[in-house]
């Protein structure tokens, strides 16, 4: 990114908006005074316990790379406290294909009960999507505490997860043997191997997102000593003694002696099968535990194959983890690869404007995109209308302007953004309203196009 993105100025759309109300948006560095307040205030908004010293000198040398911003109010009694709160950074999400596009992830959006239902939060959101915009970055990211909220801004699910529950006692490992060896490491020594693996691990799964320092750190528990110390490491070497993938899990001492105590996995990564298989095995087979529960994790998972009794595995609370926005339709689209070669035109609608218009996404038989903007073509506009007008449309008109057959749909920025990644079916949105196919079977080709072989999944919270 060729500007500096922490420093880049306040919206001043926002800005005047909020100062109408009397209230002030201001960036706020982690250098400055107001930083300890600042993470006061966030953790009040997601009622966590007030950060200690020791924690807020850790996050000081995790996040000097965070655009840092909040809303004060200097006429209530704590005015250093701010009553509104946002943070932003750009990173690499990975997309179909083995490849990545530069993500604006939007975290720490908090406003005080105080100062509800004043169109602070409307605020915080456009400011960070018009910065984002400003800056070049063509796809918004965030994961979102309550899922009614963010639609109206463009964002949609792109990535869903599940909770992975079996009980060990009744199942047995099925799978291969590992060649190489699972061993017990520190959290220091994953610190460098750990990210080292992950990183590799990232371009595999589209979903996932680059590690910056605070998010890497907190994973390790290194700042909270009261979560660290529950922690347990695990590392796959193979034969070479090469580190291939990690796990972090702790146990919740319930009827140890009986053998019915819960390993919680809170991460698993592994860029082999031999690794995944390795560890996973390793958990399954603990002593005295009766439980084996893994959250947040993609919503198929390879080793419910790999145990003996099927049902010992089961699946619960799926629902949706990352949300993504596009912002700039042909950098975004022409980043990813794709499944299946054709030509559509994505009729775009988009409230905040940024991705609206009429597109000609054409796919190549490598599988490779190219974008071009339809909107001004002459007669086009009337042309793509055409095409659906009656029942069984063809999009005859459209193929004719652009001398090959093109399928036609028309959909909200947020259902581009949910299919974006391949993991959600364009046809289950065409089925319930969200997606209209003004030529017949183009949704089921928009699918096929879009269709990610690797479930996407992003691995953690931001």
């Amino acid at each position: 990114m060729s500007e500096d993105y922490v420093t880049h100025p306040i919206d001043p759309e926002s800005a005047g908006a909020l100062a109408s109300r009397g209230l002030r948006f201001e960036l706020l560095g982690v250098d400055e005074a107001g930083y300890v307040p600042w993470t006061e205030a966030v953790n009040r908004g997601f009622h966590e316990a007030r950060p200690t010293a020791e924690f807020m000198a850790t996050r000081r040398t995790q996040a000097p790379f965070r655009r840092i911003s909040g809303v004060w109010d200097d006429t209530i009694p704590d005015a250093a406290s701010p009553v509104a709160t946002a943070s932003s950074w750009p990173t690499e999400l990975t997309v179909p294909g083995l490849k990545s596009v530069t993500a604006w992830a939007i975290s720490t959006i908090t406003v005080s009960a105080t100062h509800r239902r004043r169109g602070v939060a409307r605020e915080l959101l456009g400011a960070e999507l018009r910065t984002a915009h400003a800056l070049g970055v063509p796809v918004a990211i965030l994961t979102a505490s309550e899922a009614t909220i963010y639609g109206r801004w463009g964002f949609a699910p792109a990535a869903m997860t599940a909770t992975w529950t079996v009980d060990t006692r009744d199942s047995k490992w099925s799978g291969p043997e590992a060649s190489g060896r699972v061993h017990y490491v520190t959290s220091e020594q994953l610190l460098v191997d750990g990210h080292e693996i992950v990183e590799r691990m990232r371009l595999s799964v589209p979903g996932l997102i680059a590690f910056d320092g605070q998010l890497w750190e907190r994973l390790l528990g290194i700042g909270d000593d009261t979560v660290a110390r529950t922690m347990r490491f695990l590392r796959y070497d193979d034969a070479e003694g090469t580190p291939l993938g990690f796990a972090i899990y702790r146990v919740r001492n319930e009827d140890t002696h009986r053998g019915r105590a819960v390993a919680e996995v809170q991460y698993l990564a592994a860029t082999t099968e031999d690794a995944s298989a390795a560890l996973w095995r390793f958990l399954l087979e603990l002593d005295l535990i009766g439980e084996l529960r893994a959250s947040l994790r993609p919503v198929t998972e390879p080793f419910v194959w790999q145990i003996s009794d099927f049902r010992a595995a089961v699946k619960s609370e799926e629902h949706d983890h990352l949300w993504a926005r596009i912002l700039d339709v042909p950098a975004a689209l022409q980043a990813r690869r794709y499944s299946a070669p054709g030509r559509v035109v994505l009729d775009v609608s988009d409230p905040q404007g940024f991705a609206a218009g009429k597109w000609l996404l054409e796919v190549a038989a490598d599988g490779t995109g190219s974008v071009t903007r339809l909107d001004g073509a002459g007669a086009m506009g009337a042309e793509i209308a055409g095409a659906g007008a009656g029942a069984g449309a063809t999009g005859t008109a459209v193929a004719g302007s652009l001398n090959h057959a093109a399928d036609v749909v028309s959909l909200g920025v947020g259902q581009l953004s949910s299919i974006y990644l391949g993991g959600v079916s364009a046809t289950v949105l065409a089925r319930a309203g969200r997606i209209t196919e003004l030529n017949d079977g183009a949704a089921e080709r928009l699918e096929a196009m879009f269709r990610s072989p690797v479930t996407p999944w992003l691995s953690i919270w931001f």
